[in-house]
């Protein structure tokens, strides 16, 4: 009886298991890991290219995005997903909600299974406590400089020194030109093509369709850096000129249909209506044919590519 039982507990789910293999640099390959997915079962593999370090990952977000109930996210390695423990139960929690569920080959990460939900836990606690800790450090550290007198922080910038605040100025400018530079190619040659055609509203909820969180004034902010370091057209920057309803709603129905190509018409009208968006004639109801017009344009355009 109680073998049956344990059995049935560590029964896995019928879903589709998904891999998803990750390495850092265009100049190495997924293959090994590709082998170990496909040998797990994972007829789907999602492939990326980006450092551990960095949470923009536009394919793990579309995977996280559009994995269905009972399907499993499979990975060689937990540092293949996530670059911290935090970030890694972010993603699974992600996961949970959509009804969906994480499986580490090398580790004993299962949450299909109550072994791996308690390893799981396990680090849950483990993160909670680093956290802890390190406040209890900051704390400790800000009680003891003060009991000698001293403040917390760098002197030169708390007494405001020209000197200390042009140098802390030109560090966090040279990070934040690191950050840009970084994720450039993931986002630039679509602002190129799609400025100044096109507003940056537009342009932040095309990338956002895709998996790239933007804001239209840190999107505006970035292509601003990259014309003043010489490296984008300062034409990017000019005034869009005033732009007709349809053409937002081609931008937001291109984006749709390249974030998940197999959606059919009928299915994109339903995501329109649940997004409450009218139609280029102000109605509420969507056809398909209206669909298949704007995404006939935004390939006349080049906002989507002629298959």
């Amino acid at each position: 009886m109680a073998k049956s039982a344990l059995n049935r507990s560590s029964h896995r789910p019928e879903g589709r298991l998904i891999g998803y293999a990750r390495v850092s640099t265009d100049e190495q390959t997924t293959q090994a890991q590709e082998m170990e997915l496909r040998s797990a079962g994972c007829e789907t593999i999602v492939e990326e290219h980006g450092s551990g370090a960095s949470r923009a990952r536009p394919a793990l977000a579309r995977l996280v995005r559009e994995i269905g109930a009972g399907e499993t996210l499979v990975v060689v390695r937990l540092d293949r997903l996530a670059r911290s423990v935090t970030h890694l139960l972010e993603v699974i929690e992600d996961l949970n909600t959509r009804g969906a569920h994480f499986r580490s080959l090398s580790d004993p990460i299962d949450t299909t299974t109550p072994q791996g939900m308690f390893s799981l836990q396990v680090l849950g606690a483990v993160a909670q406590l680093e956290r802890a800790l390190i406040s209890e450090r900051t704390k400790a550290g800000i009680k003891a400089a003060k009991a000698k007198g001293k403040l917390p922080g760098n002197p030169g910038i708390r007494e405001r020194r020209p000197e200390a605040l042009a140098k802390m100025t030109a560090v966090q400018k040279a990070a934040y030109g690191a950050r840009i530079q970084a994720t450039a190619s993931q986002w630039l040659p679509i602002v190129r093509r799609m400025r100044p055609d096109h507003t940056w509203d537009d342009i932040a909820r095309f990338l956002k369709s895709r998996g790239l969180d933007w804001t239209p004034e840190r999107l505006r902010r970035a292509v601003k850096w990259m014309v003043a370091e010489g490296l984008a057209d300062k034409n990017l920057l000019r005034k869009s000129p005033p732009r007709p309803p349809e053409d937002r709603l081609m931008t937001l129905v291109a984006g749709i249909h390249s974030s998940n190509p197999e959606l059919t018409l009928r299915e994109i009208t339903s995501q329109l209506e649940r997004l409450h968006e009218r139609t280029p004639r102000g109605g509420t109801k969507w056809a398909p044919s209206s669909v298949k017009n704007l995404i006939d344009r935004a390939k006349r355009t080049g906002l989507l590519k002629v298959a």
